[in-house]
């Protein structure tokens, strides 16, 4: 994908300097309210506590995030919990339990076919029984097997206990994990979601709630239910060499598409149109943060192979530069949306060369592009970068 976003890059990059150079207050962020960017903690907080734990949305609360992001798949009786895939496997300590050996199987989740254990196999009651593991080996493993998997309920509970003691508001942004493969089961998510949320009194845009999706036609039936936030992610399957996206299936656009046979991709939605449609019906996008400012890897001694430009004898994040911003975000703001990029994770290997290791560095230039809040594994990081 060469996105038509690139052509605005010297003038992001000018006026992301300029604000660079001006240095400025706690308030002054080009964002599209000029409020500072929401800290939104990733699964709770991933990089330290098990995924989707309500001891790790806790430590993300405690770690200075505004939001904390459940994904919800279905169980087997139709209840909403928080769990990143549908398959299980790779997020609890199913595979150990040997009463639940033959429910390993194979399904079809967007058009790829997965083996494991899947949520829509269990009943609530079965999934309490089970624990969560941490799915990123280099991570602390030290907490796997301790915690239950929540439901959204318990989630919603949560947050509102927490934001008492902690004496702020606390929001919830809440993702609907695959709603065709979902639906495709009748578990469809959506009524489930609008019905736990008027529960709790989240209606409109100002109740502390986001929904999220990577698909169209499920933000669009939502919108015509409540008028809390929609957001429209986006993803690409790759970064190529160059910095281009690579948008290889299943990754290439909204599942909902690939049914309909729809030719539009991701990037298509982040053109100029693809945002003014997105407003219709949406009030953000989540992108993948290179859709916003790529990085590249570079050839500097013309040998046809990427510099290993800090000699680890590996290429990786390290080795990538960072290259001008395209226009994505005054795109968005322009047409009325606010931007929330994905993930900012903080080991050093998943940073570019133009950090240094410093995972505040990079949050930083994000900032200073105009993003309205950003998705972080690392709550702590990403509000000391924002508040330093």
């Amino acid at each position: 994908m060469h996105l038509s976003g690139f052509k605005g890059a010297a003038l992001a990059l000018a006026a992301a300097a300029a604000l660079a150079a001006c240095g400025g207050n706690d308030d002054d962020f080009p964002t599209l309210n000029g409020a500072k960017p929401l800290v939104i903690g990733h699964r709770g907080a991933a990089g330290y506590l098990p995924d989707h734990t309500l001891e790790g949305y806790k430590k993300g609360i405690e770690l200075g995030a505004d939001f904390i992001e459940p994904d919800l798949v279905a169980t087997k009786d139709g209840v909403l919990i928080a769990r990143h895939e549908p398959n299980i496997t790779g997020t609890t300590d199913v595979s150990q339990r040997p009463e639940f050996a033959s429910r390993k199987t194979r399904k079809m989740v967007d058009g790829v076919e997965e083996e494991g254990w899947f949520a829509s196999d269990f009943t609530l009651a079965e999934i309490k029984t089970l624990r969560a593991i941490q799915p990123l080996a280099e991570r602390d493993q030290s907490f796997n097997g301790k915690y239950q998997i929540p439901t959204l309920a318990e989630v919603l509970d949560l947050a509102r206990s927490e934001g008492t003691r902690v004496g702020r508001t606390v929001g919830v942004y809440i993702e609907t994990k695959h709603p065709t493969y979902h639906a495709n089961l009748n578990l469809k998510l959506e009524d489930r979601l609008l019905g736990t949320l008027s529960q709790y009194g989240y209606t409109t845009a100002t109740s502390p709630v986001i929904l999220q999706s990577f698909e169209v036609s499920n933000l669009k039936y939502l919108r015509t239910k409540t008028q809390v936030r929609l957001v429209q992610l986006v993803d690409a399957n790759d970064i190529k060499a160059d910095g281009s996206m690579d948008l290889t299936a299943p990754y290439d656009k909204p599942y909902d598409f690939a049914v309909a046979r729809d030719q539009r991709t991701f990037a298509s939605l982040l053109t100029p149109a693809g945002l003014k449609e997105v407003k219709t019906y949406a009030d953000g996008i989540g992108p993948w943060k290179p859709y916003l400012i790529s990085s590249k890897l570079v050839d500097d001694n013309k040998d046809g192979q990427p510099d290993d430009l800090n000699g680890d004898g590996k290429i990786d994040e390290r080795d990538r530069v960072m290259m001008p911003a395209t226009s994505v975000v005054s795109d968005a703001h322009a047409a009325g949306l606010f931007v929330h990029p994905y993930t900012f994770r903080s080991e050093a290997r998943r940073l570019a060369s133009d950090f240094k290791g410093d995972p505040k560095a990079e949050y930083r230039l994000f900032y200073r592009l105009g993003v309205d809040g950003v998705f972080a594994d690392f709550p702590d990081h990403a509000k000391a970068a924002r508040d330093d």
